[in-house]
């Protein structure tokens, strides 16, 4: 089951280093500044822990921003759906 709602930036963790591109993130921090973020990121929930694999722009745009939180579509999953994501 997935449900929408606001997780906060500091209990995400991001175990794959992706590298964004900055006008991108700028784009972003302009349009979620003016209208909220419009479209959550996706988020594994895994005995607890979020990690996030996705929605790479929207979390630094968020960050960069001084977010507490960021809207994320969660998906509750057991540890072999997270090793997959790492594998």
């Amino acid at each position: 089951m997935i449900k929408v709602q606001e997780i906060p930036l500091n209990q995400i963790r991001r175990p794959l280093p992706r590298t964004n591109d900055p006008d991108k993130v700028k784009a972003l921090m302009e349009s979620i500044a003016a209208i909220g973020q419009q479209e959550p990121i996706d988020i594994l929930e895994v005995d607890g822990q979020y990690y996030g694999f996705s929605g790479c722009h929207r979390y630094e745009a968020c960050q960069r921003l001084g977010k507490e939180t960021i809207l994320a579509k969660v998906r509750k999953a057991p540890k072999s759906v997270l090793k997959m994501h790492l594998a």
